[in-house]
């Protein structure tokens, strides 16, 4: 087989899911293969008070555990981009000799990009898995997905060096930058990779030299791979990716934006009530998740929407920070519910906070809101949140 065995095949039982999860095949499929976390009970303070010491220490622990990975959460916006991704990804599906099209994610930071495409990934991993099985006709292991994390200053020589990373393959070590790409593309058919993902692309420096080495080089993979390239990055339009010609009138990347498809993401908005209802409907859906013995229907999307939105200005990546820590300071402290006075507290991002002092002042005047004008439907007192 071209990839190596699995790094943990012999550690025992299989490690716990880590930040450096993506960057390795076994990784990607622990993730992938992993049930469902199931969802603690939520106790009533008589019965979170009728819990032993450690009864109480065991279910706090489930809560923190929870509360850290509330999402994703199917909104507007992930399914919006999702779907995208399957058209292009199942059209993609050409004969060899035609080049297949690439994707270029491309939004602010903290509006859920990497989130949204590593959902699709894991998605689309199990769906070729159950449709193919786990093994190729040739006997080799099936890695539907590779991804990439780009760094700064990163060349051609370590960019195949990552992807053969990703596989374990033993031939990673040492080598030349050709020879590593082309047991890159042995990984890539023999595995029957089919979506190549590069997260981080605004790290590439395109106006040095390494820059348009690794331009030119995606390319090359473009073209030659039989894979589907999801670029995962911030402002890649205003950063070259797009243009038909740079500053000094070089056309090497004009194939590259003639293969590419834009996608982006957009934060929450209350410029209309549609808009409102968006933000409603997720509320309530993060509201289902939380576990919390003070938890009451709308204690989100009623009594804090407005403070919520002024915290985070609608960006995902924000609000699920400021549940998940809100909801483990409530934990901790004993408040059981979340709050304007508990969040206050809470510390986010820095352009969160700096975006709050702007709209304060419009929220209080009455000119800004997050509430649907028409009158909302009631807050669910029982209902699964949809999970993406």
């Amino acid at each position: 087989m071209t990839t190596g065995p699995d790094r943990d095949a012999h550690a025992g039982p299989l490690p716990k899911l880590d930040n450096l999860t993506l960057s390795r095949k076994e990784g990607f499929r622990r993730m992938a293969d992993a049930p469902r976390r199931r969802k603690p009970d939520e106790l009533t303070l008589r019965e979170l008070s009728a819990l032993s010491e450690a009864a109480l220490r065991d279910y706090n622990k489930d809560r923190r555990l929870w509360h850290a990975n509330l999402g994703p959460i199917r909104t507007p916006q992930l399914e919006a981009l999702q779907e995208d991704l399957w058209d292009i990804v199942d059209s993609n599906l050409q004969d060899g000799d035609k080049a297949k099209g690439a994707v270029a994610v491309d939004a602010f930071p903290g509006l859920g990009k990497t989130t949204a495409v590593l959902n699709f990934a894991l998605k689309f991993h199990r769906r070729e898995i159950a449709e193919e099985g786990r093994f190729t006709e040739a006997g080799h292991e099936r890695w539907p997905v590779c991804r990439v994390g780009l760094t700064s200053n990163i060349g051609m020589k370590d960019f195949n060096r990552a992807m053969l990373e990703f596989f374990a393959h033993p031939g990673r070590i040492s080598g030349t930058s050709a020879e590593f790409v082309q047991r890159a593309m042995d990984c890539v058919l023999d595995c029957e990779t089919k979506l190549l993902i590069i997260d981080d692309l605004h790290f590439l420096k395109w106006q040095f030299k390494t820059g348009k080495e690794v331009s030119n080089h995606l390319k090359f993979i473009a073209n030659e791979f039989p894979v589907t390239l999801i670029f995962i990055g911030v402002e890649l339009a205003k950063r070259g990716l797009f243009d038909e010609v740079d500053e000094t009138g070089d056309v090497s990347l004009a194939q590259t934006a003639r293969r590419t498809t834009p996608l982006t993401m957009t934060p929450f908005d209350i410029d209309s009530d549609p808009h409102r209802e968006e933000f409603r409907n997720f509320l309530l859906s993060a509201e289902q998740r939380l576990v919390l013995s003070r938890k009451f229907p709308g204690m989100l999307a009623d009594e804090l929407s407005d403070y919520l939105f002024l915290r985070t200005t609608g960006h995902i990546g924000s609000l699920m920070t400021l549940l998940n820590r809100g909801s483990q300071r409530a934990v901790r402290t004993g408040a059981e519910r979340l709050d304007a006075d508990l969040l206050d507290h809470v510390k986010i991002d820095a352009a969160s906070e700096k975006a709050r002092a702007a709209l304060e002042k419009k929220f209080k005047r009455g000119r800004l809101t997050s509430k649907p004008t028409k009158k909302a439907a009631p807050a669910p007192r029982s209902k699964k949140a949809d999970a993406a």
